[in-house]
């Protein structure tokens, strides 16, 4: 079975659990504070956000198999916002979360 084949939400779900045993994939103090874009109000609930997050990105990078940097993965983790009574605008993604990470995978040697 490929990763094309499979569900994303448990290919996800399952990497994430994997990538917990690396050791050079660590969620930094500062992570418990930032929301993951500015798009969003308050930062995520889930504690393991970070690996789930790592997971996609590791996905993400295997699917498009073409070099891909921190401007398109923060246009794919943006969202729309809401303004109050003004129209919904798009926001990128938080691009040091994404940074972060990428220098994580490729420390680990899963990226290069």
């Amino acid at each position: 079975m490929k990763v094309f084949d499979s569900n994303p939400a448990e290919l996800i779900k399952k990497t994430a659990e994997e990538l917990k045993k690396i050791d050079i994939i660590k969620k930094p103090q500062w992570a418990n504070f930032v929301k993951t874009s500015t798009a969003r109000e308050r930062p995520p609930v889930d504690p393991n956000w970070w690996y789930l997050r790592v997971a996609s990105i590791l996905r993400k990078i295997y699917m498009l198999d073409k070099p891909i940097g921190t401007n398109k993965l923060r246009s794919y983790y943006g969202g729309r916002k809401n303004r109050g009574h003004k129209p919904e605008r798009f926001y990128k993604g938080s691009g040091k979360i994404i940074r972060v990470i990428l220098q994580q995978l490729e420390k680990s040697g899963l990226i290069k």
